[in-house]
């Protein structure tokens, strides 16, 4: 007989808060929005209900002003008015991880772009978390072949080596990043695409 493991809904109950702090939306000046409530921290994410009714936006906590919240937005702040319901989500943001993140294209946000159905909910990871101390970093000492001649007989990579990569406009840097994507020894690469860089995705 094959037993069930119910750790996990049992810690997702224990950690289960169900009590929901809310508030409104007082003003918007630009791209930062003020709210009275709810009791939030610093980095915390709260959804904003729009007045047309339309999917809630998430916004993170940047501040605090005369007893006021501020808000940044994390997507179009389109039918955000006085009065929108602010509801506290009690985390920080958090994006899944895991095995089934592999060929899948994401946004900022960690949502799925590339119209192949939603995330299996796997492990969460916040965003924001401590930089591992750099004492225990392992030393670079095996090389790492990108498969392009001049780079790996000149300027030999190592295997957990960062590097960076500095010209003009139209040089070819975008093209030099996908060259080492497809040839690179590496079983795993994740590419960020930051910015107008968006537009490179395909």
């Amino acid at each position: 007989m094959r037993t069930i493991s119910l750790k996990k809904y049992e810690d997702a109950l224990l950690n289960l808060d169900l009590i929901k702090y809310t508030g409104y939306v007082s003003q918007v000046i630009g791209l930062t929005i003020e709210s009275v409530g709810p009791a939030v921290k610093i980095g915390e994410i709260c959804k904003i209900y729009t007045l047309k009714g339309a999917k809630p936006i998430l916004a993170e906590v940047v501040g605090f002003r005369e007893k006021k919240v501020l808000l940044m937005p994390l997507g179009e702040m389109e039918g955000i008015g006085p009065g929108s319901k602010v509801e506290a989500l009690g985390t920080s943001l958090q994006v899944n991880v895991g095995e089934m993140l592999l060929g899948r294209i994401l946004d900022g946000l960690g949502n799925p772009i590339d119209n192949k159905g939603p995330l299996d909910n796997g492990k969460t990871y916040p965003v924001m978390s401590s930089p591992p101390n750099p004492l225990l970093r392992t030393k670079i000492e095996e090389p790492l072949a990108l498969g392009i001649k001049a780079i790996d007989g000149l300027l030999t990579c190592g295997n957990g080596q960062r590097i960076g990569i500095f010209s003009g406009s139209g040089i070819g840097k975008s093209t030099l990043l996908g060259m080492i994507a497809r040839n690179t020894q590496a079983d795993i690469n994740v590419i960020g695409l930051i910015g107008e860089r968006g537009r490179e995705v395909r």
